[in-house]
């Protein structure tokens, strides 16, 4: 794990004294300028820490940490300014959210421990990203494999819905990926209180009776009860809590309908749902945005404007006919995977998986899947 320090001064003298009291210690590298150091950044992180001066020319030490936080949120950052007043560590922490504030003279010892203690920081955070990609990872695949046994239809959903919300996220800038993409995934495990048949009605658009309707709209809030008790979940599952509010305020779950407070990961995943279930009934890409449109009011601009931009420049697949044998991670159906007696094992739009090829090859072993079918593969860049 890297304990790089990255130091930034436009006076040479400084930096040069950084150099001699910091180079026994940590891999150093030092810029003149934050333009320099931006460079860097990209060409030599992660840092561990970035130590910053505050007055410098073009952009002073708080903008330039912030412009840090943006590009690697997890570095640590430290301001070193030799004119500190009150008003300038409030910016400090508020704007560049920086763990320490250093002033001029600072002597070598103290520098140190707050470069170390900053590398113990970095370290810290590294290992929760790590955990919960790694470890809380693996039992989250558990969760989605097990839904994807239970309810096909439901599983299929989420896994459309996932890849709509990431193209969504990844327009938007949004750093934290893995956790709009994990409550994509999930979105739909509270449906595991639906009766098969209203399911059913709500993937084909069918309308649903007044108590239907309250039983659907029950199911956020219970994958909201059901994610809330695993540690480091908390806001994947207020996200799911959120995926029926919409801006305008007509609709909502959670209590924050119309509410400023939607998490935006809600918001996208309320206009992925909502998109993915125009498309379940029939309508293609372009027929669903523009119906979309018709009830504009309801999603956030941002979001919305995302969601056209993601079908711009969205990558091309083609159609494949194939048998069970054929299937290879990464295709996704393009139909329904089906025993002959017409039992759903695989929805369309699910992608395929090594654990999917191995279910559904063990039910080709006695002859019991409608083969062939449609999947789509990526096509090949050209």
């Amino acid at each position: 794990m890297t304990q790089a320090v990255l130091c930034v001064d436009d006076d040479r003298h400084i930096l040069d004294a950084f150099a001699r009291s910091l180079r026994k210690e940590f891999p150093l590298w030092t810029a003149g300028g934050p333009e320099e150091a931006l460079a860097l950044l990209g060409q030599q992180g992660p840092f561990a820490v970035v130590i910053s001066d505050y007055c410098m020319p073009g952009m002073d030490g708080i903008a330039f940490l912030c412009r840090v936080r943006e590009l690697a949120p997890e570095t640590v950052r430290v301001l070193l300014t030799g004119n500190a007043d009150l008003q300038m560590a409030i910016e400090a922490i508020n704007q560049g959210q920086i763990f320490r504030f250093l002033t001029k003279p600072c002597s070598p010892e103290a520098l140190i421990r707050t470069l170390q203690d900053a590398v113990v920081q970095y370290r810290l955070i590294t290992a929760e990203r790590e955990l919960r990609e790694k470890t809380l990872s693996g039992s989250l695949q558990v969760l989605c494999d097990m839904l994807a046994l239970v309810n096909p239809d439901a599983f299929g959903r989420s896994s459309r819905i996932a890849r709509t919300v990431e193209a969504i996220a990844s327009r938007l800038g949004l750093k934290d990926l893995w956790t709009v993409k994990t409550a994509a995934m999930l979105s739909q495990i509270g449906c595991i209180i639906l009766p098969e048949e209203v399911l059913k009605k709500v993937y084909r658009g069918e309308p649903l009776s007044p108590e239907e309707t309250q039983l659907w709209r029950q199911h956020p809030c219970v994958a909201y009860d059901l994610l809330i008790k695993i540690p480091r979940m908390e806001r994947v599952a207020k996200i799911i809590a959120a995926q029926q509010s919409t801006v305008d305020g007509a609709s909502g779950s959670g209590g924050l309908a119309g509410s400023r407070e939607i998490p935006v990961e809600s918001r996208i995943l309320q206009l992925a749902l909502d998109f993915d279930a125009l498309e379940a009934a029939g309508l293609s890409k372009t027929e669903a945005f523009d119906r979309l449109k018709q009830h504009k009011e309801q999603y956030d601009p941002a979001v919305f404007d995302a969601l056209r931009r993601a079908f711009a420049d969205e990558i091309g697949y083609e159609t494949a006919v194939v048998g069970v044998a054929d299937l290879r991670a990464g295709m996704i159906l393009k139909e329904d995977v089906r025993t002959d007696g017409g039992v759903l094992l695989a929805a369309k739009g699910q992608p395929v998986t090594d654990t999917m090829i191995a279910r559904l090859r063990s039910f080709a072993s006695t002859g019991n899947v409608r083969q062939p079918f449609t999947v789509l593969v990526r096509m090949s860049a050209p």
